[in-house]
Order: C-alpha cells, then sequence, then structure tokens
C-alpha cells in the first residue's frame, strides 16, 4: 500500500495516522534544511557571550543556572547533533522551550549544557502526517495566532500566551477552553524525540497515538509524563481524534468567534471569614453541579484569586463562549451563584471580545517575567473542605507577609476533560472539577524565604488532615506535574507516605516508568523530579 493510499485511509477512518509507521523510527537528519540549500550554523552562547547571562535564567528569576554552552539548534538534526556535541565534551545537558518551570529543574549549577528549542518556533500544516506541526519552541501566544489567522483552528492549551509548546504539551496543559474541548494532549497525534539509547548513541524517534506504533509509548508519555524525562521533545503534531478529511480547517476545533469577559472584585474590607467561607463555599458548589461534560456550564472557564489581604480585593476572571446558547444568563447566574450571601462584588468589566484578541487577555496570562515565584498545585473532586478554607483565610490574612501578590489561583476544570479515561494519556486526574495552586509573587531576592515560607505553610495546613499535600481521595486528586514543587519530594513538607510521583501520575507511573527506561536508560536527562528509571 502506498504512503498516500495509507494516510487516505486513516483519515477517512479518523485516525490520521499518515505514513506513521514509516516514520516511526527516523534516522539523521530529520528536519533538516533542503539538498542543496545553504547551511548556517545554529547559533551557540558562551562565556564571554554578551547575553549570556541573561540567558541563564528562565521566566522565575529565583533560579541562576551554571551551563557553559547554551546552544539555539533549529531542527531536530541540529538538536541530536548539539546533544552528540554535549555529550561528547562530558556536560549534563537540560532542555529549554520557554523557560517557565516553576523549580530550578533547568536553571542550577549541575546543569552545564542547554539546548534551547525557541528557535525550532514553527507553525505549519503538515500534509504527510495530516496534522499541524509545532515546533516545541513556539510560544503559545504564537500558535493560536497563526493557527487561527490561517485555518480558523485553534488548539486548546495554555493561557499564558509566552509558554512554549515543548514542556507545556508533555505536561498535559490546559486552559481556558479545557472544559468545552479538553486538554492540548487530547489533541495530540504525534511526538518526535531526540534521546539516548542504551549503547550511548543519540536517536530520534517520531511516536504516535495509534497503539500499533513501535514508537506508541513515547507518545503516550509526552501526552503528560512531564518535561525532561524522555529525551528532548522537537516537534508536535496536533489533530483531533475525531477528525476526518484531508482539510487542515477540520483538523483541530475552532475557537468561540467572540467571548464574554467578566472580571468582578470583593472589597477585602467587607469580607470577614463566614463571607469567605460562604465564598469558597458558593464556588465549591457550582462546580459540583456544573462540570458536566457538554452542559452550557462547560463553554465557562474562571480564576477566582483570593489575594492577601494586603492587596485589597478578591477578584474572578470569566471568559464564556459567545455562541453558548444563553451566554450572558450563564455568566450572569455564575456570578450570582458565586456571590450569594456574600456583599455583591463591584464589576469591573463585561464585555463581548473577539477571540484571538482574548488570548492576549491580561486576566489568564502568566506572571510578569521580572519576577520571582513560588507555587504549589492541587486537583479538586469536590469541594473544599472545611479545614482547607479555614487554613486558606488564615494564610491570606496572615500579618507576617504583607505581600498583595501572594494568592490562591483556584481555576474552573472537568467538563470534557473528564470525558477521556485515566489511561488514555498520562494525565490522570480526569474526575477533578476544580484545579488551583497557592502561589507568592515578588521582586528581591531578600523576600525569598518568606514568601516560600508562607506558600509552604499556607498548602501544608490546607491539607494538614492527608500530610500537608492533596492525597488522592474523595475531595482532592493529587497535583499537577507543570506546576513543579519539589516540596513533594520533602518529607518535612510532605507527610503523606506518598511520592511526588504518585501525586502527579498516580497509576501511570508504572508505565512512565517504562518509557523513561526505553527512551532515556542512561538517565541522560536527570533533574529533581525525574520520573525514576524502572
Amino acid at each position: 500500500m502506498s504512503t498516500t493510499a495509507s494516510r487516505r485511509t486513516f483519515l477517512g477512518a479518523g485516525g490520521a495516522l499518515a505514513g506513521a509507521f514509516a516514520l516511526s523510527s527516523i534516522a539523521a537528519g530529520a528536519n533538516a534544511a533542503p539538498s542543496g540549500s545553504p547551511r548556517t550554523p545554529y547559533r551557540v552562547i558562551t562565556p564571554g557571550s554578551e547575553q549570556y547571562e541573561d540567558l541563564l535564567q528562565g521566566t522565575n528569576l529565583r533560579w541562576k543556572g551554571a551551563a557553559q554552552r547554551i546552544a539555539f539548534p533549529t531542527t531536530t538534526d541540529e538538536v541530536a547533533q548539539e546533544l552528540r556535541t554535549v555529550l561528547g565534551l562530558g556536560l549534563r545537558p537540560s532542555a529549554r522551550s520557554g523557560g517557565h518551570c516553576y523549580e530550578g529543574f533547568i536553571a542550577n549549577g549541575d546543569v552545564k549544557a542547554i539546548i534551547d528549542l525557541s528557535a525550532m518556533d514553527q507553525v505549519r500544516w503538515d500534509p504527510a502526517m495530516g496534522a499541524f506541526e509545532i515546533g516545541a519552541g513556539a510560544q503559545l501566544g504564537l500558535v493560536y495566532q497563526l493557527l487561527y489567522k490561517q485555518w480558523g483552528v485553534y488548539a486548546p492549551a495554555g493561557n499564558c500566551p509566552t509558554v512554549g509548546a515543548g514542556g507545556h504539551i508533555a505536561g498535559g496543559g490546559y486552559g481556558s477552553m479545557n472544559r468545552r474541548d479538553g486538554l492540548v494532549v487530547d489533541h495530540l497525534l504525534a511526538v518526535e524525540s531526540v534521546h539516548v539509547q542504551a549503547d550511548g548513541t543519540v536517536a530520534v524517534s517520531r511516536g504516535t497515538r495509534d497503539p500499533r506504533d513501535p514508537h506508541h509509548e513515547l507518545w503516550w508519555a509526552h501526552a503528560g509524563g512531564g518535561g525532561g524525562n524522555f529525551g528532548i521533545a522537537t516537534r508536535y503534531w496536533l489533530r483531533s481524534p475525531s477528525a476526518t478529511g484531508e482539510q487542515p480547517e477540520k483538523a483541530l476545533p475552532a475557537p468561540p468567534r467572540h467571548v464574554w469577559l467578566s472580571t468582578v472584585a470583593w472589597d477585602w474590607a467587607s469580607i470577614d471569614e463566614a463571607a469567605f467561607t460562604r465564598l469558597l463555599n458558593n464556588h465549591g458548589r457550582w462546580h459540583e453541579v456544573n462540570s458536566a461534560p457538554g452542559a452550557p456550564e462547560a463553554n465557562l472557564f474562571a480564576q477566582l484569586k483570593t489575594w492577601h489581604r494586603s492587596g485589597g480585593s478578591i477578584t474572578m476572571d470569566t471568559i464564556v463562549d459567545g455562541a453558548t446558547p444563553d451566554a450572558t444568563g450563564v455568566l450572569d447566574r455564575y456570578l450570582a451563584a458565586v456571590s450569594a450571601g456574600i456583599p455583591a462584588p463591584k464589576v469591573v468589566q463585561h464585555r463581548l471580545v473577539p477571540w484571538l484578541q482574548a488570548t492576549q487577555w491580561s486576566g489568564f496570562t502568566g506572571p510578569d517575567s521580572t519576577r520571582r515565584f513560588k507555587g504549589k498545585s492541587a486537583y479538586l473532586r469536590r469541594s473544599y473542605t472545611a479545614d482547607a478554607i479555614a487554613a486558606a483565610y488564615r494564610g491570606l490574612n496572615d500579618p507576617a507577609i504583607a505581600n498583595p501578590t501572594a494568592l490562591l489561583m483556584i481555576a474552573s476544570y472537568g467538563g470534557a476533560v473528564n470525558q477521556v479515561s485515566a489511561a488514555a494519556t498520562a494525565v490522570p486526574q480526569r474526575d477533578s472539577i476544580i484545579k488551583f495552586q497557592v502561589v507568592s509573587i515578588w521582586d528581591n531576592p531578600e523576600d525569598d524565604d518568606a514568601n516560600v515560607a508562607w506558600t509552604r505553610t499556607t498548602y501544608r495546613n490546607m491539607f494538614a488532615a492527608t500530610g500537608g499535600v492533596p492525597a488522592p481521595n474523595e475531595n482532592a486528586d493529587g497535583a499537577f506535574v507543570n506546576y513543579a514543587d519539589v516540596d513533594l519530594n520533602d518529607r518535612a513538607w510532605n507527610t503523606s507516605g506518598l511520592s511526588a510521583f504518585q501525586l502527579y501520575y498516580k497509576d501511570n507511573l508504572p508505565r512512565l516508568k517504562r518509557a523513561r527506561a526505553t527512551y532515556d536508560p542512561k538517565g541522560v536527562f536527570t533533574h529533581a523530579q525525574s520520573i525514576p528509571l524502572a
């Protein structure tokens, strides 16, 4: 059967695994420049280069590395070439896409060579795969812009436009349309990775979601297993499982044409502990009742931001697909339910906005990239416990810290996310309704200890009954790997008896261990929370 015939067969069946098995293992030269075209060596930054000091840091300025070599390859072939070079030099490598890691997994003294993928930022239709090819260095804002402007589609990924696709997708990223269309990994067709085999040779492999693919486990591991575990992901291909035909306009979901944006604020001066308790109970109950896949309310996503009292207010940002039947009614009823029985919030904004412009909305974007931060995450299956609410109130009113950008950032979850089984991808949390983090953001190094201590203590107190962490039970469901938290390894902050890996991956951990043993058997890519080798 010819490749073209095979692709049409798969496309007609909705599989879109064009040439999947022919492309499963790829020799050196993958994604190389066309034969005969001029070849420009990729850029390598070393100590003494003008930009060297800046490039030792990512978004979180708490961490600064000591790499001797920072390379910017432009193709998969060049990534493989650079990896061979640094291994030959005896340098410990790490990969970086957007640089948004919460912890110092890349910016630390042990990593001596950074392979920075930011030059691999392509977003294009790949007719051979019948899918959209996304370079691991492409920032999400660019991905949204190019997919929508050229083809009218989008990928249901994260809200922060400067996050790189490489780590975001690998960790099972989520965003404001997750309740409507699921996680980005639910639309992942294939991944390409540069990795090191047991004999020390550098290889390039491509895995697809077809279970018959010999590299299917590579795909599965990258669908939520986290970055820095299985080699260097260089390219992803996105295509929805339900897509049919060969038109790129039908390969991914269409985003909303317009969305309703809302911001409301409660003055902390009007919120005592009883009102705070009522607010969180209202919020949790609404999500318990309104997280069914396909319901009109699944087209609503919100972030409730309970800032430290020193900031003066609590805010809530909400987005609703404008095409939802009675969209403004869905929004109004949500706002009424959350604020029932407490002082009415001030409406800061309520407006209809084109979707593409909404992807840049400051209500959902990530922290300022000139700052320092610490975050700790949790999934909730049900509303907050009374003990968790009381601990959150104490933390947010703690006079020992006067940081107006310390908060609980509480995001809507569920909906279409929960239509996928826990074993279908490496993301095991498939029956949660809320995802949140305790997070502090600050500027000055001298404030590190106070802010980290506040974040740790508030989080531990919220989950005191389960060892200081959201141990999976009827209420909680572990932690989010993309909000990396090394405290989960530390018995001073986690007395649950569960490892960080069990909190991130639950029952998927053994399979992820096997995948790592296959694709990084020598442990070349290692950080503080690398998946243990089987």
